[in-house]
Order: structure tokens, then sequence, then C-alpha cells
């Protein structure tokens, strides 16, 4: 029977989340934990990777955490940003964040709307005599590059956060009894096995949101018991729905 479930996320900021339909729903206890955070490089690991800020005329952001830590490391290196410095990002809310560390002018910020790179590609292209600086966390393929390359952009991708485990108290791991782990990367899995080395399943349920997390449970041996998106559920909170109807 599952009772209570840990989302290895943020707990969601607005009530109208679809976990809380559930929670009620089903009398299921929901703890959002995340296993991972986010940490910036310091100004000496940056300055490793012999990257000038300045030498670019555009910065490409697919992230808040980007926008965070590019603006964190551009003080610590005691740069100022030019003026006519234009910003790329891959959906308008994340263009709207940098109005936290800039003046938002709309001549020097451009956005695109499905939240992938690809899409705002033929922005970029629009304006192929800059150069683009594309901050990065320190898991990523080849792909960004492999796309600006057959597009001749001039850019360079450089590292300036890094995914870390968000490690357990000794309370939290004496008290971890949950019928359902849920995780949405495989990093998360990766602060399972550093903090619970171990684990053993059992009874407890998995579910994996992405591709990559699913194959991620299955590759350490773990039985995966729920996985999303699916073509009838898109969403992991459709799924769960759905899991507990046919579980509880």
């Amino acid at each position: 029977m599952i009772k209570k479930i840990l989302v290895s996320q943020p707990k969601p900021t607005s009530e109208k989340s679809p976990y809380f339909d559930i929670a009620r729903e089903f009398g299921v206890e929901l703890v959002f934990r995340p296993f991972i955070k986010v940490e910036g490089l310091t100004a000496k690991e940056f300055r490793q990777q012999k990257v000038s800020i300045l030498n670019y005329t555009a910065i490409v952001f697919t992230s808040r955490h980007a926008i965070d830590n590019f603006f964190k490391l551009s003080k610590e290196l005691r740069i100022t940003i030019p003026e006519d410095m234009k910003y790329f990002c891959v959906t308008e809310t994340i263009a709207l964040y940098i109005q936290k560390y800039v003046q938002y002018r709309k001549r020097k910020v451009f956005y695109g709307t499905t939240g992938k790179i690809v899409d705002l590609v033929p922005l970029m292209v629009k304006h192929k005599t800059e150069k683009f600086l594309v901050p990065m966390s320190d898991v990523h393929n080849n792909s960004v590059t492999e796309l600006l390359d057959a597009k001749k952009l001039e850019h360079k991708e450089c590292v300036m956060y890094r995914t870390v485990s968000d490690d357990f108290t000794p309370e939290e791991v004496e008290q971890f009894d949950y019928d359902m782990l849920m995780f949405f990367s495989p990093a998360g899995l990766n602060a399972l096995t550093k903090n619970f080395p171990d684990f053993e399943q059992g009874d407890i349920r998995i579910a994996a949101f992405g591709p990559a997390t699913a194959k991620e449970v299955t590759d350490r041996g773990l039985r995966l018991d729920l996985k999303a998106p699916t073509p009838e559920f898109p969403s992991m909170t459709g799924a769960l729905k759905d899991y507990l109807k046919h579980n509880k």
C-alpha cells in the first residue's frame, strides 16, 4: 500500500499544483525533497577554462541557473557587462528573469517559445554577426555545439555550474520510510547511492521521468514501477494519478 511518496523536486509554489490534488484524492503524504542541487563554479575554477566573457557579444541562457551563475561569476571576476550585450533565452520566463540583474530592454533580449535551444537557433541566425557564449552545467552533451556549428555561428560553450548531491542529514536517513521514490534525472539516482550505499528496494516503488532517468534505474539493477512521459500520460502527475488508481 502506498501511503508516503518522496518527490525528489522542490515543493511546488502554487497551491494549484496537481500534486496537491493527488494527495487529497488518494490520501497519500507527499514529501518534496530534492536529491540534487546546483552550485556555481568558483572564479578560480572558471578561469581554468580560459574563457574571456568580454570577448562575446551575446549570451545564450537555457535556465535560471545559467543566469544566476553568469552574473555571480561576472561579479566575482570584477567584469562589468556592457550595456549593449545581447541575451538569447529559450523561453520568455527565463528572459524576464534577467531583470533581476540588468535593465530589461526588448531590443537586446530575445527568446524562443518551446524551451528547446533548437527553436532558438533561427533567432540567433538572424544575428549571425554576434559572438555567442553559452553557459552550461557540467553535465551536458555536444548537441548545442553541433547545432551551432551546423549554422556556422561563432560560439563557445563553457561550464559555469554543476549538479551535486544534496546530502541527507542523519535524521533524514533514519526517517527514510517511503513507499515510493520519484526521480527526475540520472543525478538523482547518483545521490540516492551516495546517501544510501546499502539501499535495497524491496517493496519500495520507483518512478522515473524521462528515458535517461528510467535507463539509470534499470542500469542500477533496480525495479522501475512507473515511467513517464508516455503517449497517454505526458506528465509525471498524470502518470502517478493513474498508477495510484490501479495500485493503491
